[in-house]
């Protein structure tokens, strides 16, 4: 069975950033603690996804994290990252499950209960559930209650991250709720100093346990 450390699961979001910039921040994310990094690209072509994530890669080896590409398993496949994560309406996870191999990471995105067993039924390795807060990328959210949130955590047997919104001063209405780690975009994406954004996250999620 495959390893996996989901605590600090940072999304990348390369808007309004060159791609100096964005590969600097994401190898100071890695620098400073995230534990699994998705490459979540919605506006570039195949060839353009392909090509950042094989550099995105170089970085994420070397500091021995996990990649997960977001959606599409033929980038995944044809890079040689970690994993893929699906959401609501991409790939079912069976199908990803049965492309990736057994030997790969597959997640996926669940609001509901039934979605969760659902995704944990065909093969998921963890969930990602939210929103729990707004927030501010492109992705069209819902929000989801701590509540649900506790009630998948105790429905399936795989990793649950919260999602939507977090950051070191909002994470603590997710204490006692059982969860594995959390997924962040923007509070590392923007801060003036990703590293130490990072190590703050982390530091704010081991406080909730």
């Amino acid at each position: 069975m495959k390893m996996l450390d989901t605590t600090l699961y940072f999304i990348t979001d390369s808007t309004n950033f060159t791609e100096a910039e964005f590969l600097y921040r994401v190898e100071e994310a890695c620098k400073g603690g995230v534990t699994l990094v998705q490459l979540r690209e919605k506006e570039c072509t195949t060839r353009e996804y392909l090509s950042l994530a094989e550099k995105v890669h170089k970085i994420t080896r070397k500091y021995d994290i996990p990649l997960i590409i977001d959606d599409r398993v033929d980038v995944a496949l044809a890079v040689g990252t970690e994993g893929v994560h699906v959401g609501q309406s991409d790939m079912p996870v069976a199908t990803a499950r049965k492309l990736m191999g057994d030997n790969k990471i597959v997640g996926a995105t669940a609001k509901t209960v039934p979605q969760a067993l659902e995704a944990c039924g065909q093969g998921a390795d963890y969930l990602g559930v939210g929103a729990i807060f707004p927030t501010t990328t492109k992705v069209k959210t819902v929000l989801t209650s701590v509540d649900t949130l506790k009630e998948i955590v105790k429905a399936v047997p795989i990793k649950v991250n919260a999602i939507g919104g977090l950051n070191k001063d909002n994470i603590h209405v997710l204490k006692d709720s059982g969860i594995d780690g959390i997924c962040v975009v923007s509070s590392i994406m923007k801060a003036d100093n990703p590293c130490f954004a990072a190590k703050e996250l982390q530091e704010a999620f081991h406080e909730l346990q």
